[in-house]
């Protein structure tokens, strides 16, 4: 696999760590609320592009838009790299925090990201490693 998507990968499994900080944080800090929330975006934004790579480089799948989250997660489980279809949760759950201005969704979706999502990101790494060694 080429450099940019072992980069990629290495970004995904570093963000993945940071996010992992959250499960023992206390949430009524402030910027632990944050920070969650902020590693939980990037995390999600890695794997989906991390899912792109492999679909197009290792499975030289092309019959989808790249650009877009959905159909690459669409392909992924299509694809048995994830199997779980709470990934399209989190992918609206994803865009809404995008829109959360005073945090009120971030609190509300805390325990969903360290304890359904969080577990669903460390599933794909342990689904892609294979694709890395």
């Amino acid at each position: 696999m080429e450099n940019k998507s072992i980069n990629r990968y290495r970004t995904f499994c570093k963000s993945l760590k940071n996010l992992g900080k959250s499960l023992n944080a206390d949430v009524r800090a402030d910027f632990v609320l944050e920070g969650t929330v902020l590693n939980f975006n990037l995390t999600f934004d890695i794997a989906w592009k991390v899912m792109k790579d492999i679909l197009v480089k290792e499975l030289e799948i092309l019959d989808f838009a790249l650009g877009s989250p959905r159909e690459t997660l669409q392909q992924a489980f299509a694809n048995g790299i994830i199997d779980d279809d709470r990934w399209m949760k989190m992918l609206r759950v994803r865009n809404q925090l995008a829109h959360d201005y005073d945090g009120t969704l971030a609190g509300e979706q805390f325990q969903n990201i360290i304890g359904v999502y969080y577990p669903l990101f460390e599933k794909l790494k342990g689904n892609v490693e294979k694709y890395y060694r």
